[in-house]
C-alpha cells in the first residue's frame, strides 16, 4: 500500500459526477412520483423542487459516497482512479424511472496499477458498505422528522434509508461489472455477508412502506 496517494479529481471527473448526481436525483424523483403520466401530474401539482432536492440528498449523495468510497480506497492501495459516468446508462435511469423501475448504473471507478484479489475485493466492497452506513445515519433523521412533525425530515430520513439499502443490495449482485462479482471471487463469506444483509433490509424497507 502506498502512503504517498493523494486523493485528486481532474475537472471531467468532477463534472461526470455532477452529471451523474444530477440524473440520478431526476430519475429517483420520478420513480418516487409514481412514473410516466402520474409523475408529471405529481410534480406539477406539487412543485418540482421539493421532490428533486429530496431525491439529490438521498439517492445522489448515496451515489456520490459510494463512488467515492471505491475511489478513496484505490488510492490508499496506491491506485490512479478517476469516476467515469455511463450516459447512456445515465439516460437509461431516467427512461426506466419513467415506466415505474429503477435501473441505477451510472457510471464507475476505474483504477490501474498492480492490485491483489484481497485489494480488488476491497475496493469493491467499500461502496456498498458506505450505502448501508448511510442507511444507518438516515434512521435518527427519520426518526427526528417523525418526533418533530416534519414532513420534510421523515420523508428524506425514509427515503435516505430505503434508496441507500437498494444501492447496497443492487450493487451486490454477483453479476458484470457489479461490486457483488469481484467480491464474490474474492470472498464467498464476505460477499454472503453483505449480499444477505442489503437484501433482508431492502425488502423490509419496501415490505414496511419507508420511503412512500
Amino acid at each position: 500500500m502506498s502512503t504517498n496517494s493523494t486523493l485528486r479529481f481532474s475537472s471531467r471527473e468532477l463534472r461526470d459526477l455532477l452529471v451523474a448526481w444530477m440524473a440520478l436525483g431526476l430519475a429517483f424523483a420520478i420513480f418516487f412520483a409514481g412514473g410516466g403520466q402520474r409523475a408529471l401530474a405529481n410534480v406539477l401539482g406539487g412543485g418540482v423542487a421539493g421532490p428533486f432536492l429530496v431525491s439529490l440528498l438521498t439517492a445522489g449523495v448515496g451515489f456520490l459516497l459510494h463512488e467515492l468510497a471505491h475511489k478513496v480506497v484505490a488510492v490508499r492501495f496506491g491506485q490512479i482512479a478517476e469516476f467515469r459516468a455511463d450516459y447512456g446508462m445515465l439516460f437509461l435511469a431516467i427512461m426506466s424511472a419513467m415506466v415505474g423501475f429503477i435501473f441505477a448504473a451510472p457510471g464507475a471507478v476505474y483504477h490501474r496499477g498492480r492490485l491483489t484479489d484481497r485489494q480488488h475485493g476491497l475496493i469493491a466492497l467499500a461502496g456498498p458498505v458506505t450505502n448501508l452506513l448511510l442507511a444507518a445515519v438516515f434512521v435518527p433523521v427519520f426518526v427526528g422528522g417523525v418526533t418533530l412533525g416534519s414532513s420534510f425530515l421523515s420523508l428524506l430520513g425514509s427515503r435516505g434509508v430505503l434508496i441507500n439499502l437498494f444501492l447496497a443490495a443492487f450493487n451486490m449482485l454477483p453479476f458484470g461489472s457489479l461490486d457483488g462479482k469481484t467480491v464474490f471471487g474474492w470472498s464467498k463469506l464476505a460477499f454472503l455477508a453483505v449480499f444477505v444483509t442489503s437484501v433482508l433490509l431492502t425488502a423490509g424497507a419496501f415490505l414496511s412502506g419507508l420511503g412512500f
